[in-house]
């Protein structure tokens, strides 16, 4: 059974965001995420300053199982990006809401948070 912080907001396409201050958000993939995939094996992460528009692609992440794309939940630039992940990519797996986010926005519209899930809304979607 996957886990689901009520605190954090939800993509579909089961990335998640965490509001740390301001107008910056902590991004990374949910529980369910990863133990879809699997075992993960390589991440390959945005470049910090580049610009992110909600929804666009912008980053992978691959298993043993599959490759996966990565959508920014929100838009802006990337301020900042997990380096401990390119050697060690099981952190997705071991911790995906601590120590497995991925990268971190400076968001652009700080309203577009409320176009994603909340925790109950993103276990309902994943059920159906």
């Amino acid at each position: 059974m996957s886990d689901t912080p009520g605190e954090l907001h939800y993509a579909t396409s089961h990335e998640w965001a965490r509001r740390l201050d301001d107008d910056v958000i902590e991004v990374g993939i949910s529980d369910y995420a990863q133990e879809s995939l699997g075992d993960v094996v390589y991440v390959e992460l945005p470049e910090i300053g580049q610009s992110v528009n909600a929804g666009e692609e912008c980053c992978a992440v691959e298993s043993v199982k599959a490759a996966s794309d990565i959508y920014a939940p929100v838009s802006g630039e990337i301020v900042a990006i997990n380096e401990e992940l390119d050697g060690e990519p099981e952190l997705l797996n071991e911790s995906p809401y601590e120590n497995g986010w991925m990268f971190k926005i400076k968001a652009s519209n700080i309203a577009e948070l409320e176009n994603l899930l909340s925790a109950t809304d993103y276990d309902a979607q994943k059920e159906g």
